[in-house]
């Protein structure tokens, strides 16, 4: 049986199989040789199988990731936020991997490059992913960074896999504890905030990608900013790429999900940097709240900064982290 025979195929020889299939159908080849349809391979075969620049989930899932700096760097993996990609976090990415790190970032599924399926549009899926990548590629001793959605991916992680791999944890403008009001936390912001947002979404979705980048974002709605055009266009660009319905179901995943009990088992270094004027994940309800959670949290607040830091000030930012890194 096609099944068998690939459960039993090491991960060279399935890739091989599969690259000579491919070349075929390129290149037109007929005749009895390439005749025959491809035998089906099932997902969970190719759970971890790692190609240029891609991995695949077991429920074959394709997640485009980066890999910067020298292989044997200490490693730094950095989550994104919702609903960018990898590309968010370049900047820190380049200038990690010029301090010698080894730099992974991938594209969450449903968004940037990575496909865009139907369902597993949620936390455990994410934090699931994340472990896929960091196993695949034999990642120990792993810095985690995690940027607003990216930061309740990294917790979910911790919840769901454990720190075994962990060295460090940092949650940057990160959603979690919880930011959505419920009867046990009515300081959240009202669920109806997050419903009207999936409705602007499936009525025009990039006005919202403008809006969002335009606005509160960067902060370019407060008196005295000047918004900066490129930022908006980069941020609009990576949001469009995101997958329709993987985006919109992303709202819920990171507006509704509940974090406490993860971060109630983070046993590593923590940094958690913030700004005083976010206006999409407010310091209060998530950065201050995730410090009550993990007392040996370090604690950065940017005074006045908005929730998109990493661009903002970014050269603040690098040498907080590095000096995390480097503690």
């Amino acid at each position: 049986m096609p099944d068998e025979k690939f459960a039993r195929m090491d991960r060279r020889e399935m890739l091989a199989a599969t690259s000579v299939i491919g070349v075929a159908a390129a290149v037109g080849l007929a005749g009895p040789a390439f005749s025959a349809p491809a035998p089906k391979i099932p997902p969970q075969a190719l759970k971890g199988v790692v190609t240029m620049n891609s991995i695949t989930t077991k429920d074959g899932v394709s997640l485009y990731y980066k890999d910067w700096g020298p292989r044997n760097g200490q490693v730094v993996t950095l989550s994104h936020g919702w609903p960018l990609s990898s590309d968010s976090w370049e900047s820190a990415s380049f200038f990690l991997a010029n301090q010698g790190y080894r730099v992974v970032a991938h594209d969450r599924r449903g968004h940037g490059r990575s496909s865009q399926p139907w369902d597993g549009n949620d936390m455990d899926h994410y934090a699931d992913d994340l472990a896929t990548v960091i196993e695949s590629l034999g990642l120990r001793d792993v810095s985690m960074f995690g940027f607003s959605t990216g930061g309740g991916e990294v917790a979910r992680y911790v919840g769901r896999h454990g720190t075994s791999r962990v060295k460090k944890l940092g949650l940057i403008s990160a959603v979690p504890p919880l930011i959505v009001q419920t009867p046990d936390h009515p300081e959240g912001i009202p669920k109806k905030d997050f419903d009207d947002i999936r409705a602007s979404i499936a009525a025009n979705r990039s006005q919202v990608f403008r809006d969002i980048p335009s606005g509160p974002f960067y902060g370019f709605n407060r008196p005295g900013v000047t918004p900066n055009q490129a930022m908006i266009d980069y941020w609009w660009m990576q949001a469009m790429m995101g997958g329709f319905k993987n985006t919109y179901d992303s709202v819920a995943a990171f507006s509704e999900t509940d974090f406490r009990g993860d971060l109630k088992k983070f046993d590593k270094p923590t940094l958690i940097i913030h700004g005083g004027d976010d206006q999409i994940v407010p310091i209060n309800e998530a950065g201050r709240a995730s410090k009550k959670l993990i007392p040996h949290a370090e604690l950065i607040v940017y005074d006045g900064a908005p929730h998109g830091l990493p661009e903002t000030h970014k050269d603040r930012f690098h040498q907080d982290i590095l000096k995390f890194l480097k503690s």
